[in-house]
């Protein structure tokens, strides 16, 4: 998508968040191997000089992003799923110095959002939950405005993926309550986008007809 027909995300983003214009896609790309990025690497790939050093809000192996952009000078990261059973996620399997150092994060993240500390971020959907720790490390420990993007896809036949949005919104809903995740600061910086790839492989194949 991001190197054949980005106009998907692209369209999707621009009704999100109309401020933003001109998205240029850093990653994964054809050139770079399809590579993805984390910790210092992936601070390099959207070109932005934290104040606070990433290593001190958070330790090495931190999330591997599905893509990277921008639009200006924002940093766009992305998280993808093609069914539901990858929105859950083993907890954080740091050693302990790391773990101290993940849950201090979690923990100013959750106070900052207004999330009971009673609420455990380290287990079942840690992985929503670090990535909204690192939109929360760019936008308020550093000010970068940066954007934080769900997508999921719709029809993904090889996983046995959802076939409606409505599926896909009943397990978000389902993990936000588990994670005491309501309305917070950083919502108007976030936005859930389904994809059909059923609309992208028809759109596919008149675009290979009309290059024919």
């Amino acid at each position: 998508m991001i190197n054949h027909h980005p106009e998907f995300l692209n369209n999707e983003l621009s009704k999100q968040f109309p401020k933003l214009k001109e998205f240029e896609w850093l990653s994964p790309i054809k050139e770079d191997e399809f590579a993805e990025y984390r910790d210092e690497n992936f601070i390099q790939k959207i070109g932005v000089q934290p104040t606070h050093p990433l290593k001190e809000f958070w330790p090495s192996r931190g999330p591997q992003w599905d893509a990277l952009g921008k639009s200006g000078s924002s940093p766009i990261l992305v998280e993808a799923k093609a069914n539901i059973p990858e929105i859950v996620s083993p907890g954080t399997q740091a050693s302990d110095v790391s773990f101290q150092l993940i849950q201090k994060s979690l923990e100013r993240v959750k106070a900052d959002l207004n999330v009971k500390n009673e609420y455990d971020w380290t287990s079942t959907f840690y992985q929503y939950t670090n990535r909204i720790a690192h939109l929360w490390y760019l936008r308020t420990l550093n000010n970068i405005p940066a954007y934080l993007i769900n997508v999921y896809f719709i029809n993904d036949e090889t996983v046995k993926g959802p076939k409606t949005k409505e599926e896909w919104e009943g397990a978000i809903a389902l993990m936000k309550s588990f994670l005491g995740i309501r309305r917070h600061k950083l919502s108007k910086y976030m936005a859930d986008i389904f994809i059909n790839l059923e609309l992208m492989k028809a759109t596919k194949v008149l675009w290979d007809q009309r290059c024919s």
